[in-house]
């Protein structure tokens, strides 16, 4: 999700922490109110900051979530997925996509033109 969907759709970011809490997740930290913020990563070609939305971790091991929804801007969405994925493979991290009902199709043909359909989602409905 881009910075300018987080506010409207916070509702859906609690309910992918709760989610993610019943897995079995823990250390979580998440961009909202009540949870301490992601580690934000610079892009050097634009300068911007790039933070997950979600970070957990899981049998002592790393994961970044990021929510897809419709958006009006994929590109900026696939910059972050492309940057987000490229880091969790450096560190060995796990980098994975929150999806909801009504946004499958939009998730999956971002993921097909970014080559990365191999990528599990994550789907809550």
């Amino acid at each position: 999700m881009i910075k300018i969907e987080k506010q409207e759709n916070e509702a859906l970011l609690e309910q992918s922490v709760q989610h993610l809490e019943s897995r079995g997740f823990d250390n979580i930290k998440a961009d909202m109110e009540g949870y301490e913020s992601p580690k934000s990563y610079i892009k050097q070609s634009t300068g911007k900051a790039v933070t997950p939305d979600i970070t957990a971790t899981k049998n002592g091991r790393k994961y970044l979530f990021d929510i897809s929804l419709k958006s009006e801007k994929p590109t900026l969405l696939k910059s972050k997925w492309l940057l987000l994925d490229t880091l969790s493979r450096l560190r060995s991290n796990r980098f994975r996509i929150i999806t909801f009902r009504g946004h499958y199709k939009f998730t999956n043909t971002l993921l097909q033109e970014l080559n990365l359909g191999n990528k599990e989602l994550i789907k809550i409905t």
